[in-house]
């Protein structure tokens, strides 16, 4: 195999200490003669959860050589708290020993500038690999048979089981709960996410009246179906519902796919998605059953279409229920805060919907950039009530201009017209005027409230991480709250203004080249926030290198760099090589000071 760096792996801290692993306080030393890969992952991000998933086969195929170590690395401030990680591990069913790193320790000593990032360490403890982004498993995998191999002939590679202890199993009738809709009957259907299934419950919102779905996790149709953490749920409009079969349309979160559910026998139909993970090059529109997916969250009837908050793309998309078609309808794949015409905007991770009482509005819960966002029916423009960008969040009431929400992943369309926002890292349910132009605070002490329904006057609140429904009636005076405001918790990088060098290392795993037979296989796309601080050097490009020119007027901002590789299996042989793509994201806060760096790498994979 190919010589690589020797560079020793720094020491896993974490103030938080570290989860599933029985009580027992772990260190590198622990893992020698084992392959490592590091995970640094926050559970706020989509990007993060895929990379999950990924490495699910992986972890089971070589669970006698490989650990798994996910050092969860927060992003917001609700993220640093210990119980919340707690939570996340067992949300996203995370089956192999955690760091909590609440003050960033380890990322730091990793020199990482991105969530996910994957740290390949070899049995003898140094760092042989490091990729940003998804689509790296197979590369990964490829690498990881290498050093089996070569560990196994030096005598260095330790076989046997690894320190993952599973937590004891929590009993309940709901389990990280996702979203909700009331139905006609009066009673509740609820996204089980935990539970992989969907539940119906009585009027008082706790009795078990019957589940749809067995508990695991599949994509299965027919009358014993099977999902994976489904989140959004959509009643179809009572004229519509005889003539498609289904009455309920629901987001099959990491199936990728949208079900209609029959509520007559509780029977699933697949409507759209493969069951496969949309990659940039795939196809954005067409019959909804061949075209790929990626994370939906939620759903609504809007403007004639069932719309989609495409979460794991930062879009949304449309799915047309008669047609049998769905498309993009707004945003680029960029991640961001961008208003304006649907093809130019920005989203970043939308996770809520709802559609105004008159219809002309859709509101739209935009959770990585702590925003309430809204389109328009007809043109659909986006934009903006509460928000600024991917780095300011946090609990400030009043003018809408400057408050502030906390990751938020559901809205809810109020009697008077205002819209509740379900502010799930704020623990709180606030609320937007838009006559007004004023947000406010309904209810604290909530845990992670993720979506609500109105019930009679009353609001119906889906406290995810408390694995119930809460019924609160809507206060005629907000909550006093004191405010709060937040930044991004990393440190910024210190650059020179002028000339600025970025560099993306990209390496194409062993036994796979760059295939541009069809023409470029690798994309870049630079902006800034503000848009000022970037004198030159804004857009996209094929090359993975580009020159920068910084402002010196601009004190700090953030970089946003958005890369993309596509590399095959390198055999003359093989007709059809088997391609695969590497994506990542990076938001790099920056300040401008003299004799500061004239280059930035960031590595999308391989070694700086």
């Amino acid at each position: 195999m190919t010589s690589r760096a020797r560079v020793r792996a720094p020491e896993l801290v974490g103030k938080g200490g570290w989860l599933n692993t029985g009580g027992k306080d772990l260190s590198l030393v622990d893992f020698r003669g084992k392959i490592v890969i590091a995970d640094f992952w926050t559970f706020c991000c989509v990007n993060c959860l895929h990379v999950l998933d990924e490495l699910r086969e992986l972890e089971e195929k070589h669970r006698d050589t490989v650990v798994i170590v996910g050092v969860h690395s927060p992003k917001f401030v609700h993220e640093a708290d210990h119980r919340a990680v707690v939570d996340a591990v067992a949300r996203y069913e995370v089956h192999h020993p955690v760091l909590d790193d609440p003050e960033l320790v380890t990322w730091k000593q990793y020199a990482v500038r991105a969530w996910p990032t994957l740290v390949v360490i070899d049995p003898e403890g140094y760092v042989v690999a490091q990729h940003a982004g998804e689509g790296h498993a197979h590369a990964i995998a490829k690498l990881v048979e290498e050093l089996e191999a070569e560990h196994a002939a030096k005598g260095t590679l330790r076989r046997g089981d690894g320190p993952y202890v599973a937590p004891e199993p929590a009993a309940g009738d709901l389990r990280f709960p996702g979203k909700a809709v009331l139905l006609p009957d009066g009673h509740y259907l609820v996204a089980d996410s935990g539970h992989h299934a969907l539940v119906e419950l009585d009027a008082d919102g706790e009795t078990v009246l019957r589940r749809i779905g067995d508990g695991v996790r599949g994509l299965v149709d027919g009358p014993e179906p099977r999902f994976s953490e489904p989140q959004g749920l959509a009643l179809v409009p009572a004229g519509l519902a005889p003539e498609l079969g289904y009455d309920v349309v629901v987001a099959d979160t990491v199936n990728h796919a949208l079900r209609g559910v029959r509520l007559a026998d509780g029977s699933v139909t697949t409507l759209a998605g493969t069951g496969k993970q949309w990659w940039q090059g795939s196809p954005t529109a067409g019959p909804a059953l061949g075209v790929d997916l990626s994370s939906p969250w939620d759903v609504a009837f809007f403007d004639g279409e069932v719309w989609i908050a495409m979460a794991g793309v930062h879009q949304l998309w449309a799915f047309d229920p008669v047609a049998g078609t769905v498309r993009v309808a707004a945003g680029t794949t960029n991640e961001g805060l961008v208003d304006g015409p649907p093809g130019e905007a920005w989203f970043a991770q939308p996770s809520g919907l709802a559609v105004s009482a008159d219809g002309e509005r859709l509101w739209v819960a935009d959770s990585e950039t702590s925003a309430l966002r809204w389109v328009s029916r007809g043109t659909h423009e986006v934009r903006t009530a509460v928000g600024t960008g991917l780095f300011d969040f946090g609990h400030r009431d009043g003018a809408a201009g400057q408050a502030l929400l906390q990751h938020p992943l559901g809205v809810t369309v109020l009697p008077d017209g205002s819209v509740a926002v379900s502010d799930t890292y704020n623990q709180a349910l606030r609320r937007y005027d838009p006559a007004a132009g004023e947000v406010s605070t309904l209810a604290t002490d909530l845990r992670e409230p993720s979506g609500a329904v109105v019930v009679d006057g009353d609001i119906v609140v889906v406290e995810s991480a408390r694995h119930r429904l809460t019924r609160l009636r809507l206060p005629e005076e907000a909550v006093r709250v004191e405010a709060v405001a937040h930044r991004t918790r990393r440190a910024a990088t210190e650059v020179a203004p002028g000339a600025l060098r970025l560099d993306v290392v990209f390496s194409a795993p062993n036994g796979q080249k760059l295939d541009e037979r069809y023409g470029p296989s690798t994309r870049l796309l630079v902006s800034s926030t503000p848009p000022e601080l970037l004198v030159s050097g804004a857009g996209a490009d094929s090359a993975l290198s580009r020159e920068l020119v910084l402002s010196g007027e601009v004190a700090e901002g953030v970089l946003h760099v958005s890369a993309m590789a596509a590399s095959c299996d390198d055999d003359p042989a093989v007709e059809y090589p088997a391609c695969h793509v590497h994506q990542q994201d990076w938001g790099v806060p920056v300040r401008l000071v003299p004799g500061g760096a004239s280059r930035l790498p960031l590595v999308l994979a391989g070694m700086e």
